[in-house]
């Protein structure tokens, strides 16, 4: 059996998303056998990260420094800006590089039943940086739910009376999806979303 002190490591991993019991536990055993190599760089990179945690002032990601790296970074298209519900969402976006612009954190979604209002939202500093000038579009990247749409919905109308483009995430047919394991929900928007073939 293990010590107090190994349980209760292995009982804070197991409340990590995508970590049950068992995967902390083994977690645990790796971090305990390689003491140098894995366990010390951990808790160095932990304790650096706690130090130095901010959230950037201008758009609401999570960074070790405000403004977050990718505000302060002269390359990024100032005129383009996406707008996510989460942080994870903002990762997720510029992980694929795809996207040149900038972004803007929400911290959620507008939910009755969760009791998330739009003064819970990121919602007026957005139309703040709109109002200021200088964006020509704003991309809408909410999820693909009932919340995020929304969400979606009610932004696109609070900025209706800017002189920006209001575009919005296509959403339907995942790459490499076959038609018979799809929910009717995506491909009724994949057959609303059909386009010519070129």
């Amino acid at each position: 059996m293990a010590s107090h002190e190994i349980e209760t490591l292995t009982q804070a991993l197991s409340r990590l998303p995508g970590l049950g019991p068992r995967s902390a536990r083994r977690a645990v055993l790796h971090l305990l056998k390689k003491r140098e190599t894995a366990f010390d760089p951990l808790l160095a990179a932990l304790a650096s990260v706690r130090e130095r945690l901010a959230t950037c002032g201008i758009c609401g990601n999570v960074d070790t420094s405000d403004p977050c790296a990718i505000c302060a970074d002269p390359r990024r298209d100032a005129r383009a800006l996406c707008v996510v519900e989460e942080v994870s969402d903002l990762w997720a976006l510029d992980r694929a590089r795809l996207f040149p612009g900038r972004f803007h954190v929400l911290g959620g979604r507008l939910s009755a039943l969760e009791g998330i209002r739009p003064e819970d939202l990121a919602i007026d500093s957005l139309i703040r940086r709109i109002a200021a000038g200088g964006i020509d579009e704003v991309v809408l990247a909410m999820n693909a739910t009932l919340e995020g749409q929304t969400t979606a919905h009610f932004i696109a109308e609070r900025i209706e009376g800017y002189p920006v483009r209001v575009t919005q995430l296509a959403h339907g047919l995942p790459v490499g999806g076959e038609l018979d394991y799809l929910d009717e929900g995506t491909l009724a928007q994949a057959l609303r979303a059909r386009r010519p073939v070129a």
